[in-house]
């Protein structure tokens, strides 16, 4: 698995399927890896050439200790793409990876085709607001290099965002075990860079955006419902922008409900009618 360096980072990451298809960038998120959208790359990598890199903090990509930022992220990933060489590229973005994949598509748009963002937020609109939350920020990462990194994983995923996982023990258990293979200093320091406190508040951009926006949440996932229905009414349909709820899921719908979220993304990403009506589409889709 390659690894790309900038001033900023040496950045891991993977890059699946045939290199002449359109490309599609994928940003996980907060405590993940590359290893989050793995069981989807055999279906994305059939329609799109993925480029899957571990964001900072995480996995195994090295970070300098003042690059824990929006920016510096943006110029690496950016970078990535021209060592690739590749001008544009769809993008897909999780959580945290969602935020950034934001970010990206405001200060970048000549880089970005169409955007998917999964359970995803435009930040917090004060400065009031983000700098409470880069205090509580704060305080998670203080427990992040306190605590066991097995013990606070526990802890973070009883938050009720999480709730909805318990109903899948399996892939439950498969993700903490993922997890467990960062580093807490990391994960402390891309918290306190890359959290929502940092991140400047992008709600008035979503008005500007000329790129077809898919937001994708899941029902039981009631803070981020609200969340998303509001960057609808925001975004407008001008461009694209649509909202899809996956049912009877939580936050992290690439886990929960990976044959549907696959089929939302594929058909979103692809607009040509042939694509839209391939009647088996389904079959070479992971189960859930």
């Amino acid at each position: 698995m390659p690894f790309f360096s900038t001033e900023h980072h040496n950045i891991h990451y993977v890059a699946v399927g045939d290199r002449t298809n359109p490309a599609l960038l994928i940003l996980h998120g907060f405590l993940g890896s590359h290893q989050d959208f793995t069981h989807l790359l055999p279906t994305f990598s059939q329609y799109f050439y993925c480029i899957v890199p571990d964001l900072p903090g995480h996995g195994q990509t090295k970070t300098q200790t003042d690059s824990y930022t929006f920016p510096k992220t943006a110029d690496t990933l950016l970078a990535l793409l021209r060592r690739l060489n590749i001008q544009k590229t769809h993008l897909l973005g999780y959580s945290m990876g969602g935020r950034l994949a934001l970010h990206l598509v405001c200060e970048f748009p000549e880089c970005f085709v169409r955007v998917v963002l999964e359970s995803a937020s435009p930040g917090l609109r004060t400065v009031e607001e983000r700098a409470r939350r880069r205090v509580s920020d704060g305080v998670i990462a203080h427990r992040l290099q306190t605590t066991p990194l097995p013990i606070f994983l526990d802890q973070w995923y009883r938050n009720p965002l999480f709730a909805s996982l318990q109903q899948y023990p399996d892939k439950y258990v498969a993700m903490l075990r993922r997890r467990e293979c960062n580093k807490p200093t990391e994960l402390a320091q891309a918290l306190e860079g890359l959290g929502t406190g940092q991140q400047t508040s992008l709600w008035n951009a979503l008005e500007t955006l000329t790129q077809p926006l898919l937001l994708v949440v899941g029902s039981l996932d009631d803070k981020f419902v609200a969340i998303n229905c509001e960057m609808l009414a925001r975004a407008g349909d001008g461009y694209g922008c649509k909202l899809e709820m996956i049912e009877n899921c939580g936050h992290n719908l690439h886990l929960e409900a990976p044959t549907v979220y696959a089929c939302t993304v594929l058909l979103f990403l692809n607009e040509s009618t042939v694509f839209r009506q391939y009647a088996g589409l389904e079959k070479v889709l992971p189960e859930n």
